[in-house]
């Protein structure tokens, strides 16, 4: 055939697969209820996202967004100390915005989830107990109480689009919640701690510098075994594992 772009395959695991065909992403995901979430979220989200093109249960079309994304877990990022704080500018935005209709998980759950991978990591062997025990006491500090805000949940930095100095865009919103708002400038900044003094230079607010440290702990701890399951290496340079090992000194 001709006049069709090809496919480009930008992520595929059992639960969901983006593609991308020319300047059009479509994604597709297993629960048609997370993709209902994304566009919803986005629809709310005071800041720029991509540009809904359709939505067709168990798959939603987004235009791409300009610019390129700030970075990439287990890579230097190219990106300005300017556009990392464009980016915590941003997220004092969306932090700011009314509360969306979705709860985050609670610190209960939150709690059994931590215990339940933590016990898995270390019978199965997958990582030394002293590595997993250390950071587990630090995770625990980041189920405290604190005031909900609109929070994206699942601020990776390869979701967020800049051009120079300018956001241009989030991606993935699936996980958007009523949540603490330390867990998005932790995901946002899990393994690129260099990068954390400038976020929060556009974050301009104070913020609970331990929680953040413990959100790397426990995002960490939590998705080291899914990740593996699901095709990725947590233990590449600069990725999950490394962030575990840089708490050891803590």
């Amino acid at each position: 055939m001709t006049g069709v772009d090809e496919v480009q395959v930008v992520v595929a695991h059992s639960e969901r697969t983006t593609l991308r065909v020319g300047d059009v992403f479509v994604k597709v995901d297993g629960d048609p209820a997370r993709l209902e979430a994304e566009a919803a979220a986005m629809a709310l989200a005071p800041i720029p996202t991509p540009r809904l093109l359709w939505y067709q249960p168990p798959a939603l079309a987004l235009a791409r967004l300009p610019g390129r994304a700030l970075g990439k877990l287990g890579e230097p990022s190219s990106a300005s100390p300017a556009a990392w704080a464009a980016a915590g500018a941003a997220v004092r935005t969306l932090h700011e915005a009314p509360l969306p209709p979705w709860e985050a998980p609670s610190r209960d759950a939150l709690a059994a989830q931590l215990a339940t991978e933590c016990d898995l990591l270390v019978a199965g062997g997958i990582l030394p107990a002293d590595l997993v025990e250390r950071n587990r006491r630090i995770a625990e500090r980041a189920l405290r109480p604190y005031e909900p805000v609109f929070v994206h949940g699942d601020l990776q930095l390869s979701h967020v689009f800049v051009d120079g100095d300018t956001v241009t865009g989030v991606l993935d919103w699936s996980e958007a919640a009523r949540g603490d708002a330390m867990f998005d400038l932790a995901t946002l900044t899990l393994g690129h701690e260099e990068h954390l003094a400038a976020v929060l230079a556009g974050y301009g607010t104070e913020v609970d510098l331990d929680a953040i440290r413990a959100w790397w702990s426990l995002r960490s701890l939590c998705n080291v075994r899914w990740l593996a399951e699901h095709g990725f290496d947590p233990a590449k340079p600069g990725c999950e594992v490394d962030v575990l090992r840089a708490r050891m000194d803590d």
